[in-house]
């Protein structure tokens, strides 16, 4: 019995005659947990995207990023992040305090692998791990349920070019996006905003 394919899964897979390979890959490459190789790789990536559903099923997918690190393995079953100050909506963290069901997809560029972890996420305090996360407003701590590796074929070879001046930093000013101080935003930002100064 599979823990990772639904009927609907199935289906496609026995229209396409994919059965057997889903199955395979299922029992080889799917785990649990992570590996001492997925920590590496996690705590290597400078972005990801994550995949969230409302309370009503409906998706939302967003991209998060910082300095290599700003996702931390804490142990095999439980990756954190930080919610660093964004545009104010929370569609992603306010899904999954809805409907904690999360996917995380980390992909390197350069070197055309990508990892997928999913699982379920809680939103806890900025300063539930040590050390904190400099300017996180909160972390999200997902606990892992699925972890494992894609076909990495259709991943386009991209290379960094400059990671972003926005990333809070220990010591260092973060600088204000120029949107918070466009008109139809400056006089609704929040409380103690630095934009607002």
């Amino acid at each position: 019995m599979s823990r990772l394919f639904g009927d609907s899964h199935r289906q496609l897979q026995r229209r396409f005659d994919t059965e057997r390979l889903a199955d395979r890959i299922e029992s080889l490459l799917v785990r649990d947990r992570l590996t001492d190789e997925n920590r590496s790789f996690i705590e290597a990536a400078d972005m990801f995207f994550l995949a969230t559903a409302d309370a009503a099923g409906r998706p939302n997918c967003s991209y998060k990023g910082g300095d290599p690190g700003f996702v931390r393995v804490l142990d095999p079953g439980t990756l954190v992040f930080p919610s660093y100050d964004g545009n104010g909506m929370y569609l992603s963290t306010g899904n999954a305090v809805e409907n904690p069901n999360v996917g995380l997809l980390f992909i390197d560029f350069a070197n055309r692998k990508r990892l997928r972890v999913n699982g379920t996420a809680q939103l806890q305090a900025a300063d539930a791990v040590q050390p904190p996360y400099a300017e996180a407003q909160f972390i999200v701590r997902v606990s892992v349920r699925e972890a494992f590796p894609n076909c990495p074929r259709y991943i386009h070879r991209l290379a960094g070019v400059e990671r972003s001046e926005f990333v809070p930093r220990p010591g260092v000013a973060t600088p204000v996006p120029g949107w918070k101080r466009m008109d139809w935003a400056v006089d609704v930002l929040p409380a103690g905003d630095p934009a607002a100064q």
